[in-house]
Parts: C-alpha cells; sequence; structure tokens
C-alpha cells in the first residue's frame, strides 16, 4: 500500500491530521493497534480550547459539537474559606467548550468514513523504518499476515506507550518528567452536574473537581495516593470524600448516583524533545503529557495537527519542505507554556505529602489573590481558554 502521510494512532489526534489532510488533496493511512469499540470507549477529558474548536470546525466536523456542546464562559474554584467565580469572558473575551473528547472521535470516525478514509484496526508489532531516509515505511500485522505502508511522511499520534517515539533513537532525545506523588480517581455517573460550570477545590483533605459531560451525565474527582486501588473505593465512599471537599452550598444539593466508570489516573508532566526526526513526527501524548487539572491534553493534541498540518500542507502541495522545520519549535513553545500552567494549577490546587499547615495557607493567600486581583484572573483566563496558535 502506497500513501503520502501515514499515520500511528486512531485517537482523535490522529484521526483528526487525517480529516484535515485529506480535504486538503492530501493521501492518509491510519494505522491503530486497538479496535474502533475500544478506542471510542476511551472516556477522556471534555474541555474543548476555543482554538481546538475553531480546527474542529475547519475540519468539517463541528456541526454536532456546536448543537450539543456546552459553553463555558467561566470555572469555579473553591477553598475553605468559599467559593468565587474566574470569568472567562469578562477576563479576556473568550470561552471554552463542554463537548467529551468520545463524542469528537465519534464524529471524526464518521466524517472519516464518509471520505473513504483508509483507517486498519487491531493492527499489531507495528513498526517505522527508514524514518531519516528518502523513502521511510511502516509495517504491521493483522491477523498474523505482514502488512507493509509505502509513504512520504509519518505521524506518530499513538500516546506514551506507543512505538512512535522510541524510534528516535534515545541518544538524540532529551526527556523532562515530573511525576506527583498523587493520582484521580474519577467516576462516571448518570446524575445532574453539580453546578453549570467546572468547580475545582483546594481542599485540606485533598483536591476535587466536579465536571460534566451534558445535562445528565457526570464526571467527579477526588485526589487519592497512588498506593490507592479502585476496590477500596465503593460508590458511597466516593460520594462521601467529595462532598466533605466541596463547598456546603454544593455538597448539600449533589445529585449521587451509581458509578458507570470508575478509574484512578496518575498525574505526570513529561516532554520530549525533538519532535521531528527526519520524516517522523510525534503528536499528542506520543511527545508530552500534562496533568489533567487544567484540562490541555487534548487540546494540545490539536494544537500540534494543526502545526503539523500547516507543515505538510506546504510541503506536499508547495513544495516548501523547509515549512517541515518549523513544526517542533511551534509546537514546542505552545506545549511548554501550557505545561507551566497546568503544573501552577496542579501545585496550587493539591495537597502534597508532608505538607504543612503552613503550606496549605500559602495555597489559600494565592487562591485570595486569584479571587481579588484582575491580573491573576486575566492570566489564569487567557491560559485556562489556550493560548493563540
Amino acid at each position: 500500500m502506497r500513501t503520502q502521510v501515514a499515520i500511528i494512532g486512531g485517537g482523535p489526534s490522529g484521526l483528526l491530521l487525517s480529516q484535515l489532510l485529506m480535504r486538503a488533496g492530501i493521501a492518509t493511512v491510519v494505522i491503530e493497534r486497538q479496535t474502533r469499540a475500544h478506542v471510542l470507549a476511551r472516556i477522556r477529558a471534555g474541555v474543548l480550547e476555543q482554538g481546538c474548536a475553531d480546527l474542529l470546525r475547519q475540519a468539517g466536523v463541528g456541526e454536532r459539537m456546536d448543537r450539543e456542546g456546552h459553553i463555558h464562559e467561566g470555572t469555579l474554584l473553591s477553598t475553605v474559606h468559599g467559593l468565587f467565580r474566574v470569568d472567562f469572558q469578562k477576563r479576556c473575551g473568550k470561552s471554552v467548550l463542554v463537548y467529551g473528547q468520545t463524542e469528537v472521535t465519534q464524529d471524526l470516525y464518521a466524517a472519516q468514513d464518509a471520505m473513504g478514509a483508509v483507517i486498519v484496526h487491531q493492527a499489531a508489532n507495528v513498526q517505522l523504518h527508514e524514518v531519516t531516509g528518502e523513502k521511510p515505511f511502516v509495517t504491521y500485522e493483522v491477523d498474523g499476515r505482514p502488512q507493509r505502508v509505502d509513504c512520504d511522511y509519518i505521524a506518530g499520534c499513538d500516546g506514551f506507550h506507543g512505538v512512535s517515539r522510541p524510534t528516535i533513537p534515545a541518544d538524540v532525545r532529551t526527556e523532562y518528567e515530573r511525576v506527583y506523588p498523587f493520582g484521580w480517581l474519577g467516576i462516571l455517573s448518570r446524575t445532574r452536574p453539580a453546578a453549570e460550570e467546572l468547580i475545582y477545590a483546594n481542599h485540606p483533605r485533598g483536591f476535587a473537581l466536579s465536571s460534566m459531560r451534558n445535562p445528565r451525565l457526570s464526571r467527579h474527582y477526588i485526589q487519592v495516593p497512588l498506593t490507592d486501588t479502585v476496590e477500596q473505593w465503593s460508590d458511597q465512599a466516593f460520594w462521601d470524600e467529595l462532598r466533605r471537599r466541596l463547598p456546603a452550598e454544593v455538597a448539600d444539593t449533589l445529585e449521587m448516583g451509581p458509578s458507570i466508570e470508575k478509574s484512578i489516573a496518575p498525574l505526570r508532566s513529561f516532554v520530549t524533545e525533538p519532535m521531528r526526526w527526519g520524516r517522523l513526527f510525534l503528536v499528542g501524548d506520543a511527545a508530552h503529557i500534562v496533568p489533567p487539572t487544567g484540562a490541555k491534553g487534548l487540546n494540545l493534541a490539536a494544537s500540534d495537527v494543526f502545526y503539523l498540518f500547516e507543515s505538510l500542507r506546504a510541503a506536499v502541495l508547495d513544495g516548501d519542505v523547509a515549512a517541515l522545520d518549523h513544526y517542533g519549535p511551534r509546537a514546542l513553545a505552545r506545549v511548554w507554556a501550557a505545561m507551566r500552567f497546568s503544573w501552577w494549577f496542579t501545585t496550587l490546587m493539591h495537597r502534597f505529602p508532608g505538607q504543612t499547615d503552613f503550606d496549605q495557607k500559602i495555597q489559600e493567600a494565592e487562591l485570595r489573590q486569584l479571587e481579588t486581583m484582575v491580573s491573576a484572573q486575566e492570566t489564569m483566563a487567557r491560559n485556562y481558554v489556550g493560548l493563540p496558535y
């Protein structure tokens, strides 16, 4: 099989890149190791920056998002002293859109099917070859039968545990990482959201977040030690602990119900450089991981896709191969800005092991400044809604 761009990974970043390239007249093949059902079953973030939403519209997949998504013009933050709101529209003139990653992926699959995209599922033993040469290719197996795709370029959209990043030699890669000493226990429930906007709670017992997917589907999280397991937490124990960490006026009206999904996610900050090696380009979680506190994972993948699409379009359609050199530096500048914001917000809102009462008071003092200082709210708002591409 021959194509112009082979895309490793059929999640939202790989599908979005394929969609944009195909609409520009550039041929793609998407290679995914899981089934479509497995990809669609992943429970992920649901907050889209304005730039991400605009890119989905550009790709022709924004109709249902605009119809069913929920615009959030601010967010709520809580301390033991009460609840306050940061108004994004007032502070920077922008908003975010709540629309689940599963919905985004469904929309992209539908659009790709309508365009006749080649998407290979259950591809085993994927390997990338000759990525620094003139004729790269990808090999894999389907049902035990070897397959090969020859291409001009390879986009590694296969996540943190994929094959793309390790294809870059270890002595070429520089990796930066911070592993946080706690995780998020999250549940999905068919219950009314706790509020009309997200609530981020700083509490001496630990962080909590109440978010939503739609008016009857809620997503809630609490900070837990990395040693905890899902089995240790009954639904009732989760709800009881969440209510302790939320403001009383929210906890008293919180609708509770059985969990549809329950999991614990560890938190880390991770960046690898470079994001390009020859004709291989890393995209999204293959190159960087952010803690979910700032809702930047999917949004950073989308900005990577935007930069790579622009570079590939210039190289393939206009013959401007020098444009490929701009991908990594442009993407990494935005990655590190989002990494800083996610680190700051995580550090501000969580209880760290060994943290003293003094440390807790310092967090509360910073939150008080965020509540009362316009400049602090402007900085948070601009970062939360997403810096320009």
